[in-house]
Parts: C-alpha cells; sequence; structure tokens
C-alpha cells in the first residue's frame, strides 16, 4: 500500500508537470487543441491550502490509510465474501454520520437501509469464515469506509473545492508516510525482509516486483476515475457500478477461494444488493425532484426580472 500511495504521488506531480506543459502549449498557440490529459481531466489547478485546509488534508489522509490497512488486515481474518457483505452497511453507516452532522436525510430514504440491514444479518448467518477479531477489523473498515466517502465528498465539492488530482496530490505523500509507519507496526516490513532472498528478490523472481508495480499503477488509475466519478458522472451510474462490483467480488470469492455459503447466506446477499440497488434508485429519485422543483422557481424568478419595468 506504500508503494501504491507513492505511485499516486509520483502520478500526480506528473499529471501536473504535463498539464503546465499542455498550458503553455496552449497559451503560445490559441487555435490548437488541448491534449489528451487536459480534455480528459479538464482544467487543474494545484490549490495553496491555508492551515485549516492542510489540517483537513492531514485528517483525510488519515482516514484513507487507515482504511487501507485495516482492509488489508482484516482480509487475514473473515474471507472475501463476509468483507464484501459487511460493506454492504456503508450506505446505513454514511447516512447516520450525515445525522450526526445535522443534514436532513427523508424517511424514503432511511427506510430504504432497512433492507440492507436485514440481509446482511441474513448474509452473515452461520459460518462465512469470520472471527471475531475479524469482525471487529472489517466494522472498522465500514465505519472508515462511510468517513472516506463523507470526507471526500467535502473535499471535492464543499469549501475547499479541491480538484480531484489536486486532492491526490495534497494526500498521498501523506499517505504513503503513513503507510510505511503501519507496515513497520503490523510486522510487514519484517516479514517481506525474510522472504526477501528466498522469494520477493527481482534475482530469484521478477513476478513479485511485476505485480507490485501493476498493482500500483492500478490503484492509480482507479483512485483518480473514482474521485472524477464522485465529482462529475451521475450518482446512478456509481450506485450501479458499485453493485455490480459487490456481484462479482462475491461469486468470485464463492468459485475462487471455494467458500461454502448455505441457501440463508445466498438469500441474504442477494437482499442486501437488491436493497442497495433500492437505496441508490431512492437517491437517484430524491435528486432529481429536488433539480425540477427548483427549476420552475429560477425560471420564474428570471422572467419576472425580465419583464419587470424599470422604476423611475
Amino acid at each position: 500500500s506504500a508503494v501504491h500511495m507513492m505511485v499516486n504521488a509520483l502520478g500526480s506531480n506528473l499529471l501536473f508537470r504535463a498539464i503546465a506543459a499542455d498550458n503553455r502549449r496552449l497559451a503560445l498557440d490559441h487555435q490548437a487543441k488541448p491534449g489528451v490529459i487536459h480534455s480528459i481531466l479538464g482544467k487543474i489547478g494545484r490549490k495553496e491550502l491555508n492551515q485549516r485546509g492542510q489540517y483537513f488534508i492531514a485528517a483525510f489522509s488519515v482516514i484513507f490509510s487507515l482504511n487501507i490497512a485495516i482492509g488489508n488486515v482484516s482480509l487475514r481474518y473473515v474471507s472475501v465474501n463476509f468483507n464484501q457483505v459487511m460493506r454492504s452497511l456503508v450506505p446505513a453507516v454514511t447516512i447516520l454520520l450525515g445525522l450526526m452532522l445535522g443534514k436532513s436525510i427523508s424517511m424514503t430514504r432511511r427506510l430504504a437501509v432497512i433492507p440492507i440491514t436485514i440481509g446482511v444479518a441474513m448474509a452473515c448467518f452461520g459460518d462465512m469464515s469470520y472471527s471475531m477479531i475479524g469482525f471487529i477489523f472489517t466494522v472498522s473498515c465500514v465505519l472508515l469506509a462511510a468517513l472516506k466517502v463523507v470526507a471526500s465528498g467535502e473535499m471535492l465539492t464543499g469549501a475547499l473545492k479541491l480538484h480531484p488530482v489536486d486532492l491526490l496530490g495534497h494526500m498521498a505523500p501523506l499517505a504513503t508516510l503513513q503507510c510505511l509507519i503501519l507496515s513497520v507496526c503490523t510486522g510487514e516490513i519484517k516479514d517481506i525482509a525474510s522472504r526477501w532472498q528466498t522469494e520477493l528478490s527481482p534475482s530469484v523472481s521478477c513476478m513479485p516486483m511485476i505485480l507490485v508495480g501493476s498493482s500500483a499503477l492500478a490503484s492509480f488509475t482507479l483512485n483518480i476515475s473514482s474521485l472524477m466519478a464522485n465529482k462529475l458522472t451521475s450518482p446512478l451510474t456509481l450506485c450501479i457500478a458499485a453493485n455490480v462490483k459487490q456481484v462479482l467480488m462475491i461469486a468470485m470469492s464463492t468459485i475462487v477461494f471455494k467458500v461454502e455459503i448455505t441457501p440463508l447466506n445466498g438469500c441474504g446477499i442477494i437482499v442486501v444488493l437488491l436493497g442497495s440497488a433500492r437505496y441508490s434508485y431512492v437517491s437517484v429519485l430524491e435528486k432529481m425532484e429536488a433539480t425540477q422543483a427548483s427549476s420552475p422557481e429560477n425560471a420564474t424568478n428570471t422572467e419576472s426580472n425580465t419583464t419587470k419595468a424599470p422604476t423611475r
């Protein structure tokens, strides 16, 4: 994870350099077209953060790092199925955090969370390869994932209004250092050192380095894509993609790791996925209704301002 975040930090800086070079080219030739990166990512500006903004970035980096570290550790004690099903609780925890922050959440949206909770209880009933410590770690992952969603939304659309690449560029160096510290605390560095000469050294096999490098690049593109999607694409697209990912992860873990689940567990997984889809649908409907309700009012105000005769 530390290597992943280091690549994220380097990748963000390279993107800033590429955008700066493209901006200089466009300034010299006004008829030139923007480059590919500029066209995909849009206008990127590196914001100078005040002390309050730096505190927000530091707090977000801690949440980001802990989410990665605890998520990786939890997989030692629970099956991938259990981990993914429990993560379906993230919408419910996000609602709870919103209520704690004083945000207004409709009763329809709250009721849409109930099937998810029941489905998780059904899916977790019986043996799905988890221990108590694994359960605690997984619950912590759910809380951190919800905090990450709320915090990233505030960073991108709140007072700071950072571009996704800018947010990643500010956060990744801090997360790299934090992941290194966590890897020392969890014994991963010691484990890597003990296996280096026999398994992980490039002189023995290049495959470990290839896997780490390719996964680091995938992590960078994933973070950029998810942050851009969080700011630019429709909620319905994101929610459908998330539900498809859940289905694929559970199906693949059941096939690859041969995890046995009972019919009740299978029904619970289906209920969780359907409940998540229902929650996503309700959220999108509420946003559409809010948009339609504000449009006539804006049109009326515009028309009245246009037709109103000036007073003398």
